[in-house]
């Protein structure tokens, strides 16, 4: 594995397009025990000039939002939509699917955001969604509806989107979080609305069902 000069033409020779265990109607481009990518550690990827592959899972609470939108998607129909750190893009492309008029799916990691492409367009909806890599907590973006999954894994990133997450509501946004119970997770301000048992794998999740959790910020 040589560093990557085209993160697109990378994930393609990298990854399997498979559908997401909780999911199945999307299809996400993935590493699994098939690929190269899935054996590699975090200092070979750091070698070859590969940030942490994010999005090459469906991580537990992406997996039971993005269930949540497909099942219910009076949630965003019609509305605008930011997906925050969206990874492999699975929540933007449920609310595109699910009928969000418009989606911005946000990641810094320039990996994500070809993924992102790759994802959508694999699934029909590249015209509804845009990738960003903007730092989006350093602004409020216009949005009726805030998505984020798998983000309260750290101390000071969990605080600091709590704290925008909580401006973004004040303004009018409403908040939908899926987490499986990550440890910075504001359990406090939180009303759980649906719980899954999502598919996982054991090497990344220490097990093979994960209960996650649907949550919506309260005021």
């Amino acid at each position: 594995m040589r560093a990557p000069d085209d993160p697109a033409a990378f994930i393609r020779a990298h990854t399997r397009l498979l559908p997401v265990p909780h999911a199945p109607e999307i299809r996400l481009h993935v590493a699994d025990e098939a690929t190269a990518l899935w054996q590699k550690t975090e200092e070979e990827l750091e070698e070859v000039g590969l940030p942490p592959p994010f999005w090459a899972f469906a991580w537990a609470g992406g997996q039971a939002l993005a269930r949540y939108i497909l099942d219910h998607p009076e949630v965003v129909d019609g509305r605008s939509v930011v997906d925050f750190a969206s990874g492999s893009g699975l929540v933007a492309i449920a609310a595109a699917r699910a009928g969000a008029l418009q989606v911005t799916a946000s990641d810094l990691d320039p990996f994500a955001v070809a993924a992102i492409r790759l994802n959508a367009d694999a699934n029909g909806v590249a015209g509804r969604i845009e990738p960003v890599s903007d730092d989006l907590l350093a602004g409020e973006p216009a949005a009726d509806l805030v998505l984020a999954a798998d983000v309260f894994y750290e101390c000071d990133l969990a605080r600091a989107v709590t704290d925008w997450l909580t401006r973004l509501q004040a303004r009018g946004a409403t908040i939908l979080i899926g987490d499986p119970g990550r440890t910075y997770l504001p359990r406090d301000r939180l009303e759980c609305l649906e719980t899954y048992a999502v598919p996982v794998s054991r090497s990344l999740e220490d097990t093979e069902i994960k209960r996650s959790h649907v949550w919506r910020l309260r005021p």
